[in-house]
């Protein structure tokens, strides 16, 4: 079993283990191979029998990340606003923007 990690980013959680790349919300980087530090790491465990589970965090543990594409899109997410018998509708949309990541180093 490999060492894996749940973190969170962008009000979400990920398992991710070293070598894995994630699709996070945007981060504030501006170019590819830039580092990234997760500090919010929920739990650790190395597969086996060690696990570190964090009230709410692991202390002094993080998760090294390198950035493989800054910004990318998701596909369109659509929605409809509709009134019956008042000939009203609203068609709304929107594309999300992400950050992909490649972690690299699980420290904790």
């Amino acid at each position: 079993m490999t060492t894996f990690a749940v973190i969170k980013t962008g009000g979400k959680q990920y398992k991710v283990s070293e070598g894995d790349v994630i699709a996070v919300e945007k981060l504030p980087v501006k170019k590819i191979k830039d580092k990234v530090i997760f500090d919010e790491v929920l739990m650790i465990s190395d597969g086996k029998d060690d696990v570190k589970v964090g009230t709410p965090k692991v202390a002094k543990a993080k998760v090294e990340a390198t950035v493989v594409v800054p910004v990318s899109k998701t596909k369109k997410v659509t929605g409809v606003k509709f009134k019956a018998k008042k000939r009203q509708k609203k068609v709304f949309g929107h594309r999300q923007q992400l950050t992909k990541v490649k972690i690299g180093k699980i420290v904790g």
